[in-house]
């Protein structure tokens, strides 16, 4: 396995275990479809197979495990950014991650689903 990988993983179970403990239930699917029509970023952190197989039109695919090494495919720190995965494990991960790295308006929308 790549050593990037393995970092990913590493720092996803760590970012989880944050995000299982600090809780926060997802946003409403109308406050989602609010901010992205008022400009937000609709970030998808599954993995490339799996924003192959379907995703939300207009999102921006960054899995997880590679999410820190690629910030700067984000947009400044306080645009706001609504985030969605498979099953709302990733997207609170996702959505902490960012936040520890200074982004000020992250929203979790847990599943693709929600949507």
């Amino acid at each position: 396995m790549r050593e990037h990988v393995k970092t990913g993983f590493a720092v996803l179970a760590v970012v989880g275990a944050v995000a299982l403990f600090t809780g926060g239930a997802p946003m409403k699917s109308e406050d989602a479809h609010r901010l992205v029509k008022e400009g937000a970023v609709l970030l998808d952190v599954r993995t490339p197979e799996e924003f192959a197989a379907g995703h939300v039109e207009g999102a921006l695919n960054i899995p997880v495990q590679v999410l820190e090494q690629q910030l700067a495919k984000l947009p400044q720190k306080d645009r706001p950014i609504v985030i969605y995965c498979r099953s709302g494990r990733r997207s609170a991960a996702a959505k902490t991650l960012l936040e520890q790295a200074g982004y000020t308006k992250t929203y979790d929308l847990g599943a693709m689903s929600n949507w």
